[in-house]
Order: C-alpha cells, then sequence, then structure tokens
C-alpha cells in the first residue's frame, strides 16, 4: 500500500519561505480551516483574521505555514520555526523537474532560464553540472532564501 507524504521544511521565517515555494512549484496556501474563500481572495490575509480570532498570540503567528498543490497531485509542504540555523549540507534535497523529456543544450537552456526566474524569487545559484550521458542529464543546484538546497532537474 502506497502513503501520502507531507514534505516538512526548518525555517526561521515560514510564511516568507512558503512564499517563495509557492512560487516556485506553483502552488496556493490553503483556507484556514472552516473558511471558504473567495477566488480572488488572499489566503494569507485570511490566516491572519482566522488566528487573530481564535486568539493566537501575535509572536506565535509565524511560527507555521503550508502550501497545497491546486490539482492535487504533489505532496503539501509544510514550514514550521525553529530557532536554530542551518549548518551543514542538506541529506534530502528537493528536485525541482524544469526540462523533463528536453536533452542537451535544450534542457540546459530550459534549466538556465528556470535558474533565472528563481534569482528573482530569492533563490541563490551554487553550481551547474554539465550533462553527461547516459547517466546524467544536467542540472543546477540552488538554495532557498533560508539556504536549503534544492536542484533544477
Amino acid at each position: 500500500m502506497s502513503r501520502a507524504i507531507q514534505i516538512t521544511v526548518d525555517a526561521h521565517d515560514p510564511r516568507a519561505l512558503s512564499c517563495f515555494w509557492r512560487d516556485v512549484l506553483g502552488y496556493d496556501h490553503p483556507a484556514p480551516p472552516g473558511v471558504d474563500l473567495a477566488p480572488d481572495s488572499d489566503p494569507l490575509a485570511a490566516w491572519d483574521t482566522f488566528l487573530e480570532r481564535i486568539g493566537v498570540p501575535q509572536e506565535q503567528r509565524n511560527s507555521a505555514a503550508a502550501i497545497e498543490d491546486p490539482q492535487g497531485h504533489g505532496p503539501r509542504v509544510f514550514f514550521q520555526q525553529v530557532p536554530e540555523d542551518k549548518v551543514t549540507k542538506n541529506r534530502l534535497h528537493l528536485d525541482v523537474r524544469a526540462a523533463p523529456g528536453l536533452e542537451g543544450e535544450k534542457r540546459m537552456a530550459a534549466l538556465e532560464n528556470e535558474c533565472d526566474r528563481l534569482i528573482a524569487l530569492g533563490a541563490t545559484r551554487i553550481q551547474r553540472h554539465e550533462p553527461d550521458p547516459p547517466m546524467n542529464g544536467g542540472h543546477i543546484v540552488m538554495a532557498d532564501p533560508e539556504g536549503n538546497e534544492f536542484c533544477l532537474d
């Protein structure tokens, strides 16, 4: 039997990091429990109102955030606030599939275009790995705004 998964990310600023990954992945912030959002509503504003209404102190309102695939296929991503800094390389990372089905120069051009978009969102480029067929199609290593490594693949 397969299992659904949630990816959990430790963060200093869960809201900001969730906004970055929302834009990277094309995900959405879900509505608060029991709240029906109008199509043009801001889910983060709805969360602020919800948390205030249930009495969550202001200093605790950025302790967590989540994003979800609007089509329901990808895993939910949960961001939890932690006090410690990231100090070493990730042992687990995400591969953002930005060039599926492409090979060679076309693949690397697509990855470079996506790399530029993500840098504009706050990512950092770390290293480009050239294609080395047949085992490596090429990829770009990046880091999110809090230093978590991921690959454009």
